[in-house]
C-alpha cells in the first residue's frame, strides 16, 4: 500500500475514532449534567463557568504551541526536542498557576463574588498538574494513533464526573465540580506516561530545540490569544452584564450550540492538521483539491446537526431540563445556527498553519474579538437580553471573512463549497421549520422567549 493510501486510511479511521469517542463523551457529559443540575443551583454554573474562562485564558495567552510544534516538526520525535517541549510545558504550567494567585483577588472585586478569589487559585491547579503530561500525547497524535488516546480521555472524563456527582450529593457546593476536574487532570497526567513507554521524558532544555519551539510557538502564542479573546469574550462580557443565574443558563445553551462546534475542533486538531501537515509539500492546486474531497464529506453531517438544533433546540432544552433552565429553549436555536461561520472557516483553517501562515487565523480572531467587544454591549443595551443573544449569533462572520481572505491569497480558497453547502442548510433548515408549523408546534424558541417577557 503507497504511503498517500495509508495516510488516507489512517486519516479516516482517527476521524472514526475521534468521531466516536466525542459522541460517547458528549453523552456521558450529558448524562452527568443533567444530574449536577438537579443537585446544584444555576448560580453555581455561573460562577464555574466565569472562573473557567480565565484559566482558559491564561493557558492561551501563554501558549508557544508545544503540541502543534511536536507534530510540524520534523524533529518530533527526536529525545532531545520532545525532554525540551516537556520542560518548557513545566514551566509555563507553573507560571500559570502563580498568575492566578495574582488575578483572583481583582476579578472577585470587579464581578462582586468573593468566592472567585479563592476558586481560581485552585481550579489553576489543573494547569500546573497538566504541564506535567507525557509528550506521548503529541506524539501518538502526529502518528494519528487515537486507541490509548481515546481510552485514557474517556476514563479520566468518567472518573472526573463520578467524583463531581458525588460529592455534589454529599455537599451540594461549587467545590464538588472543581475537585472532579482537579481529579481527572491528575489521573491523565499519570496514565500520559505509561501511553508509550519507548521514550520517557526527562528534564532538558536544548538551545536548539528550544529556539525551533520558540519560532513556531510566536504566531502559535498570538493565534491562541486572540482565540481566547475571541471565543470567551462572550462570556467575560456575559459575566458582567446578566445575573449569575442566566449566565449558568446560557452555558447549558452553549453546551449544546457547540457540539458540532467541538466535533470540528476535535477533528481538525487531531487529525485534519497531521493529515495537512503531511501533503503541505504538495502544490497549492492539489493541496486545495486534497483538502476540498475530503472536507465536504464533513460539512454534510455539519449541516445535519446545525440544522437539527437549530430547529428544534428548544424541544431538547424542554424536555431535558426543568423550569430553571427553559430560558435556554430560546437561546440554543440562536446560537446553534451562529456556529455555522465557525464550522466552514474551522475546517479549512489549518491547511493555513500546515503551510506556515498561521498569521491569518490569529487576524481572524482578532477581528471577532473587536466585533465582539463593540456589538455585545451595544446590542445589550439596545435589545437586552436578546440583543445579547443575536450578537453571539454573529460573531463568527468577521472571523470567517479574514479566513477566507488568507485562504484566497495563498490559492487554497473554498468559497464555491462554503456557499453550496450553505445553501444546503437553509433549505434543511426551512424543510424542519416548515414541518414545526404543520404539526403546530410554532417557531423555534418563541414560546418560551414570549413567556419571559
Amino acid at each position: 500500500m503507497d504511503t498517500k493510501r495509508l495516510s488516507g486510511t489512517k486519516a479516516y479511521q482517527g476521524a472514526a475514532i475521534v468521531i466516536s469517542a466525542y459522541g460517547f463523551s458528549q453523552l456521558t457529559r450529558l448524562a452527568g449534567n443533567l444530574i449536577l443540575t438537579r443537585l446544584l443551583v444555576p448560580e453555581l454554573f455561573g460562577v464555574m463557568a466565569l472562573a473557567q474562562v480565565f484559566i482558559i485564558g491564561l493557558n492561551l495567552f501563554s501558549d508557544v504551541g508545544v503540541g502543534p510544534a511536536i507534530i510540524q516538526s520534523k524533529h518530533g520525535t527526536d529525545p532531545v526536542f520532545l525532554n525540551t517541549a516537556w520542560t518548557v510545558q513545566i514551566i509555563r504550567g507553573f507560571i500559570i498557576w502563580l498568575l492566578t494567585f495574582m488575578i483572583a483577588p481583582p476579578l472577585a472585586l470587579f464581578y462582586q463574588e468573593p468566592i472567585l478569589s479563592k476558586i481560581i487559585p485552585v481550579i489553576g491547579l489543573s494547569s500546573l498538574i497538566a504541564g506535567f503530561n507525557a509528550t506521548s500525547i503529541f506524539t501518538l497524535n502526529k502518528s494519528l494513533r487515537f486507541g490509548k488516546l481515546t481510552i485514557m480521555e474517556l476514563t479520566t472524563q468518567a472518573i472526573g464526573l463520578v467524583v463531581m456527582i458525588g460529592l455534589a450529593y454529599q455537599y451540594q457546593n461549587i467545590w464538588a465540580l472543581i475537585c472532579g476536574g482537579l481529579i481527572s487532570s491528575s489521573i491523565k497526567t499519570l496514565w500520559s506516561h505509561f501511553l508509550d513507554t519507548t521514550h520517557r521524558n526527562r528534564f532538558l532544555f536544548n538551545k536548539a530545540a528550544a529556539s525551533e519551539l520558540f519560532n513556531f510557538g510566536k504566531w502559535i502564542f498570538v493565534s491562541t490569544a486572540m482565540m481566547f479573546s475571541a471565543s470567551q469574550a462572550d462570556k467575560f462580557i456575559l459575566g458582567k452584564l446578566f445575573p449569575f443565574a442566566l449566565f449558568g443558563v446560557y452555558n447549558i445553551a452553549i453546551i449544546f450550540a457547540e457540539i458540532p462546534k467541538q466535533i470540528t475542533t476535535q477533528l481538525s486538531s487531531k487529525v485534519l492538521y497531521p493529515l495537512i501537515a503531511q501533503y503541505s509539500h504538495l502544490t497549492r492546486c492539489e493541496l486545495r483539491r486534497n483538502i476540498l474531497d475530503k472536507r465536504k464529506f464533513l460539512l454534510l453531517p455539519l449541516i445535519a446537526i446545525v440544522a437539527l438544533m437549530a430547529s428544534f433546540g428548544d424541544l431538547l432544552i424542554i424536555t431535558l431540563y426543568d423550569d430553571r433552565y427553559k430560558m435556554a429553549g430560546w437561546m440554543l436555536p440562536l446560537l446553534a445556527l451562529g456556529i455555522w461561520p465557525f464550522l466552514l472557516h474551522s475546517t479549512i483553517d489549518r491547511a493555513l498553519y500546515a503551510i506556515g501562515k498561521p498569521k491569518f487565523s490569529a487576524l481572524a480572531n482578532l477581528l471577532k474579538f473587536i466585533y465582539m467587544v463593540i456589538c455585545l454591549p451595544l446590542f445589550f443595551k439596545i435589545g437586552g437580553y436578546f440583543g445579547a443573544i443575536l450578537a453571539i449569533t454573529t460573531n463568527d462572520v468577521p472571523a470567517y471573512l479574514m479566513t477566507l481572505y488568507g485562504l484566497k491569497k495563498e490559492q487554497l480558497s473554498s468559497t464555491q463549497q462554503d456557499l453550496y453547502a450553505t445553501l444546503i442548510l437553509l433549505a434543511v433548515i426551512g424543510c424542519l421549520i416548515s414541518f414545526r408549523h404543520l404539526t403546530g408546534l410554532g417557531l423555534p424558541g418563541a414560546d418560551l422567549y414570549s413567556s419571559q417577557l
